[in-house]
């Protein structure tokens, strides 16, 4: 819905000039209609899309350590729940001021639930599967879903039908309560070892194996006794190599969300017909998720993000090269950046899963997630920059893209690495002096390997 409604509006205020909005998005009885958001109120237009982010750094704020506490089943839902009605009762909303007031609790519940999906699905899955699962699994869904969107709003025209449209989808997910288990490690991770053992062994038993008679050796969960104790955010600021860790992360975190919440709402800038290109840039985050499965798969972890990025800044930086009677190749230029910034996204929530230990993982994806939110914040105030300057956007979105980039190197490298579970199992930034603290690598991949097997 951001980016239906904002987009076109956007890159068509010009400052200082009573310019219509693009009616062509939402039809005769749109959001700028309904509320006359055009000439002197058009800056209202950006700022809702901005006030839907600023919900969405908000909720990034709570949700993660509210999962870390209670457990990620039971937040995933409720923030499901809370979603799908404030979207339901934005079909009712009588001024702008109260959709915008919905429109943040909404972009609340929606990170929450998809970070809560998104950890919670890392830790039950095996090894194996983790990887597909979370660079493909989750994102390469969401593009089918962003492909829809400018389908479905080229047929519903009227806002509240095209909110109402949205908000059917998340009645189906309810009835999965039943078959979707709480995350074993969590449990572990609170001493809650027999509800995490039951788990494993209902697992084992629909998938025809044979469970051990003791999963977890009493070594092994005393070893996690220190996630007895509840971690917060403040936790990914009290070491060194934590604070250098969770630092580079949020800068890599917010630049990548610029670039890919500014290019996705510039589609309707481009040439060509505005929905097409929407479509387009959806359809291209299909390949790029697939590339990014295979770079997690076979490469170190920071030459996958390091290249995407890097693929992605360049493009963009040579785009405002390009002559303005070229714009077929100008629009293919900013789908291949798009591509390269789409793979980084899908990269970087499986990398930072991988850096940071089960005590802090949800808190440490969402604190990541809220920083990119100050990026997403920004990006519509990117593209009306280019009102001022046409390839202003371009140079600044891919300098810090590159910039970004080079920041990754610097990460630790997690490839062929088990999770970590405790703080002390973390791995160092490159060129931090400080050893890390040894643990026993075999016990916890022969755990890691123990619950692959029934899972």
């Amino acid at each position: 819905m951001v980016a239906l409604d904002s987009g076109p509006v956007l890159g068509k205020v010009v400052p200082g000039r009573c310019t219509s909005p693009v009616a062509e998005w939402i039809g005769d009885q749109g959001l700028h209609k309904k509320w006359d958001l055009v000439c002197g109120d058009s800056w209202k237009v950006p700022l809702t899309s901005s006030v839907f982010f600023i919900g969405v750094l908000m909720g990034s704020f709570v949700s993660g350590q509210l999962s870390d506490r209670f457990g990620r089943k039971i937040v995933l839902f409720a923030t499901m729940a809370v979603q799908t009605l404030f979207t339901f009762i934005q079909i009712f909303s009588t001024s702008w001021l109260l959709f915008c007031a919905l429109f943040f609790i909404v972009g609340m519940g929606q990170i929450s639930n998809y970070v809560a999906a998104f950890v919670l699905g890392s830790e039950i899955v095996s090894p194996s599967i983790r990887i597909l699962y979370s660079t493909v699994g989750v994102c390469i869904f969401f593009a089918f879903g962003y492909m829809m969107l400018p389908l479905i709003a080229l047929f519903v025209r009227d806002w509240r039908m095209l909110m109402l449209a949205l908000t059917l989808p998340g009645l189906l997910y309810f009835p999965l309560w039943r078959f979707i288990p709480e995350s074993p490690r969590w449990l572990l991770s609170q001493g809650r070892v027999e509800e995490a053992e039951a788990i494993l062994r209902d697992a084992a038993r629909r998938n025809g194996v044979t469970a051990p008679e003791v999963i977890f050796q009493p070594t092994q969960v005393e070893s996690k006794g220190e996630k007895i104790h509840h971690h917060n955010i403040c936790d990914l600021v009290k070491s060194s190599n934590i604070r250098c860790i969770t630092i580079m992360l949020s800068l890599v975190w917010m630049i990548i969300s610029i670039g890919y919440f500014a290019l996705s709402l510039n589609t309707s800038n481009l040439h060509g017909n505005s929905y097409l290109n929407c479509f387009f840039s959806a359809a291209v985050e299909i390949p790029a998720y697939i590339m990014a499965w295979l770079l997690f798969r076979y490469c170190p972890r920071r030459f996958c993000l390091f290249s995407m990025l890097f693929l992605g800044g360049v493009v963009l930086l040579f785009s405002q090269l390009i002559p303005g009677n070229q714009s077929s190749v100008s629009v293919a230029l900013e789908m291949l950046g798009k591509f390269g910034v789409t793979a980084a996204f899908s990269l970087v929530y499986a990398f930072t899963a991988e850096l940071y230990p089960t005590v802090l993982r949800n808190t440490a994806v969402c604190t990541c997630s809220m920083a990119s939110r100050l990026g997403s914040i920004s990006a519509p105030y990117f593209i009306y920059l280019g009102n001022y300057y046409k390839s202003l956007p371009y140079i600044l979105m891919g300098s810090l893209t590159v910039f970004s980039a080079f920041l990754s190197l610097l990460l630790p490298e997690s490839h062929g690495m088990p999770l970590p579970e405790t703080i002390n199992h973390m791995q160092t930034v490159q060129g931090y002096k400080k050893k890390p603290t040894s643990y026993n690598l075999t016990s916890d991949t022969a755990e890691e390997e123990n619950m692959s097997e029934m899972l």
